[in-house]
């Protein structure tokens, strides 16, 4: 199973594999779209590991509004983790994931989407400081789950 329920049980697991390149992303991911796809094989093949943060439901709400998550944590993870490209998802309760990039430490490559300036990526100092690169992703489409949810309500 790819799922880990956190930072630190994941990171003893990612210790025992030295010499492996590790990615990682984050993102609420809940309704899942070709940008969405786009990223995470993108992130995938920056390294040998891609590691996939994911908002649990309570900070979902605070960044996105109360009628989301769509999905709850529970099948937001089912879903990633079901992907080829993903190796491990784990969540994680704050507003960003810099206490789980924190935990795990040795991230060696931080992947955003194009959408995001270099100074505002969150753990960019971190994973830099210990040696390793910030990737960013330029978005080939507009794409985002809230357009999504907007779309499907005006047309059902």
């Amino acid at each position: 199973m790819k799922i880990r329920e956190s930072g630190a049980a994941l990171r003893s697991e990612l210790a025992r594999r030295r010499g492996e390149k590790i990615v990682f992303t984050n993102g609420v991911f809940d309704l899942l779209h070709p940008g969405h796809i786009e990223l995470l094989q993108f992130a995938r093949a920056q390294g040998d590991i891609l590691v996939v943060g994911i908002n649990d439901d309570a900070s979902v709400r605070r960044l996105k509004g109360e009628k989301r998550p769509i999905f709850p944590l529970a099948e937001r993870m089912e879903i990633l983790a079901a992907l080829a490209c993903v190796d491990f998802v784990v969540p994680f309760a704050e507003d960003t994931p810099l206490p789980l990039i924190r935990a795990l430490g040795m991230i060696d490559v931080l992947v955003k989407g194009g959408d995001y300036a270099p100074g505002e990526v969150v753990g960019r100092k971190e994973v830099e400081g210990r040696g390793g690169k910030l990737c960013l992703f330029r978005l080939a489409g507009d794409y985002s789950s809230s357009a999504l949810i907007e779309k499907i309500v005006r047309n059902f």
